[in-house]
């Protein structure tokens, strides 16, 4: 693991657990009543518990006038003269970083954290999504900031799109992190893609309980992982579902998952040109087995050339690590991206 095993052993003895078994992997989260609290809440995020304050730049998609917002956090210390662009998952926007900007922080780096188009408080627009064009949005916010060089930290479908900015726009990254990205198999050749109606019907029937079940993916590994900030998402997504907009939103996400189905990454790895950390929890999921996500994030470091790709697992955690065990997580991610400052 080109020399982190090390690191991972002490880490296991960190967490206290072992890798999980397929029994508790097929566990789920007992059942409780849908809150009876929940009001309608904006598909724009308004009223997200967001940790800094958002900005917004205007651009075009599409012939169609939207803004992109982001968050642009200053160091808590002295500047050690870096930026760290943090993209988030698909069921996310930048509203979930908290504890990773808190640390990056308190370590001299400056964050950028977009809500993508289709996200948290960034616009909503009915139009093709794709990586490239999520690539380019996000380097105009760099131009708009001034800003010629980052760090980019993706995690989930975020981790797919910090490759693709990587290789779209090399001269801009000079260190990645791929943390627990989906999309580690290109898996187009297995099924017919789902029409876009189909996935659409389907997103309408939303409601509180489906999207407990379906953020409990996450904790499959271990249920007593589901903690408060877990179910303040859950909250969070549901409410939108109460939203007399949740029909733009919904068609939005049937998009956005044909965008996921069609727009594989994997071969990318072979063109990353900086040093990158496949990083992450070992015990996600989300591919059916840990053991299969391990395999392909060992293929992930491998395929980055000149011997540039690293492997970081946390035997114990899952897919959004960061909500199970900040304290393990975010240090490790500083230290990786402090290996980078001079």
């Amino acid at each position: 693991m080109h020399g982190y095993v090390r690191t991972l052993a002490s880490v296991l003895l960190i967490v206290g657990v072992a890798a999980t078994t397929g029994a508790q992997a097929r566990d789920i989260l007992p059942p409780v009543s849908t809150p009876t609290d929940l009001k309608p809440g904006s598909i724009t995020c308004d009223e997200c518990p967001y940790p800094a304050p958002s900005k917004y730049l205007d651009i075009d998609v599409y012939s169609q006038d939207v803004r992109i917002s982001y968050m642009d956090i200053a160091p808590a210390v002295p500047a050690n003269g870096h930026v760290v662009l943090l993209m988030h998952g698909n069921n996310f926007g930048g509203f979930y970083f908290g504890d990773i900007i808190d640390g990056l922080t308190d370590a001299g780096f400056r964050v950028i954290a977009p809500d993508q188009i289709g996200y948290g408080r960034s616009s909503k627009p009915i139009a093709p999504y794709n990586f490239n064009t999520q690539a380019r949005n996000t380097q105009l916010i760099l131009e708009h900031e001034g800003i010629d060089k980052v760090m980019a930290v993706g995690h989930s479908m975020g981790g797919m799109l910090a490759t693709r900015f990587t290789t779209q726009y090399p001269d801009s990254v000079e260190r990645l992190v791929i943390y627990n990205p989906i999309g580690l198999s290109d898996n187009r050749f297995d099924r017919p893609m789902t029409p876009v109606d189909q996935i659409y019907a389907r997103v309408l029937q939303t409601d509180y309980q489906s999207t407990r079940r379906s953020l409990s993916r996450y904790v499959r590994h271990d249920p007593s992982a589901w903690n408060d900030k877990f179910e303040l998402y859950t909250r969070i997504r549901s409410s939108w579902t109460l939203s007399s907009d949740f029909p733009r939103l919904a068609m939005v996400q049937a998009i956005i998952f044909q965008m996921l189905y069609q727009d594989p990454v994997v071969y990318d790895w072979p063109h990353i040109q900086v040093p990158t950390l496949a990083f992450g929890g070992a015990e996600d999921l989300l591919l059916g087995t840990a053991e299969v996500f391990q395999e392909r994030m060992q293929v992930l470091a491998d395929t980055v050339p000149n011997e540039n790709g690293r492997l970081l697992l946390f035997p114990g955690l899952g897919h959004v690590p960061h909500l199970e065990r900040p304290d393990i997580i975010v240090p490790a991610l500083v230290e990786y991206l402090l290996e980078g400052v001079e």
